[in-house]
């Protein structure tokens, strides 16, 4: 592992201890989940195995996949890192790492969605869909395990959240709750939203089609985006229209969602 996974993992154990001071009857949580581990890795395996896990599949076998995931693909723990800093840095809620980690739904989904995606690429279809589906079950979050979700991603709330198959999500972006990067019908092959890097996509906004959100843009809440967004602009309505160019070049990372509309012109 990195150094910065190495220090993050330090500064999440270090809170979990202060807070067993504080909170004694999380003690025996806190110690189960976060103290007694060494490193992220097996601590995050078995914090989602145990949220995902059924009688009918066990968590045993689903830390089994998540550890295996991580020795496989060290990237994923990079990731999980740097959604994890991205969560505290832009979610005034977010103040502690342990808590993002442990209570906060949107992060816990991306990580489980990460193990369906590396599926889906290995060929395990099955089994990437059982995880979509208890993805969707626990957290109200559905995302097709073909999509490609890139790292530093905040999913705000998440709840009702849906990204289609051929959707590509690039870096630092920042998604609220209820957004949706679907398609526009039954039509079939590359059919969903491509999202570029820094883009902020407000609560409830559909974006549809095979279309472009360029890079630092921003979509207003409730929007109904049907066609492409240029760079730098902020689109809002149904249908969505640009209302002006961004105040920031990387709106996820400011989570303004204030609009600003430009002056009328007085007759």
């Amino acid at each position: 592992m990195g150094t910065d996974v190495s220090n993050i993992w330090s500064a999440i154990v270090d809170e979990a201890r202060r807070e067993c001071d504080r909170e004694p009857e999380l003690r025996m949580f806190l110690e189960q989940h976060i103290v007694r581990y060494p490193e992220f890795p097996p601590a995050l395996a078995m914090l989602l195995s145990v949220k995902l896990g059924s009688k009918h599949f066990p968590p045993q076998v689903l830390q089994e996949l998540f550890e295996g995931f991580y020795r496989q693909s060290p990237d994923a723990i990079e990731f999980a890192i740097s959604d994890l800093v991205a969560t505290q840095q832009r979610d005034p809620a977010a103040v502690n790492y342990f808590e993002i980690m442990l209570f906060l739904k949107g992060y816990q989904a991306l990580q489980s969605y990460r193990l369906a995606h590396w599926l889906w690429k290995n060929g395990r279809h099955s089994l990437a869909y059982f995880l979509q589906n208890r993805i969707s079950e626990i957290f109200a979050v559905d995302i097709h395990p073909a999509a490609v979700i890139g790292k530093g991603i905040l999913l705000d709330h998440a709840t009702g959240l849906v990204i289609g198959e051929t959707a590509v999500v690039e870096d630092n972006v920042s998604l609220l709750h209820e957004v949706t990067l679907g398609g526009t019908g039954k039509e079939s092959g590359d059919r969903h939203p491509k999202v570029k890097n820094s883009v902020m996509i407000g609560a409830g906004a559909k974006i549809l089609g095979n279309i472009v959100i360029g890079e630092g843009a921003k979509v207003g809440a409730g929007s109904v985006v049907l066609d492409d967004v240029p760079a730098h602009y902020t689109v809002a309505g149904v249908p969505a229209h640009i209302v002006g160019r961004t105040e920031s070049p990387a709106p996820a990372l400011d989570m303004n969602q204030r609009l600003v509309f430009p002056d009328k012109k007085r007759g």
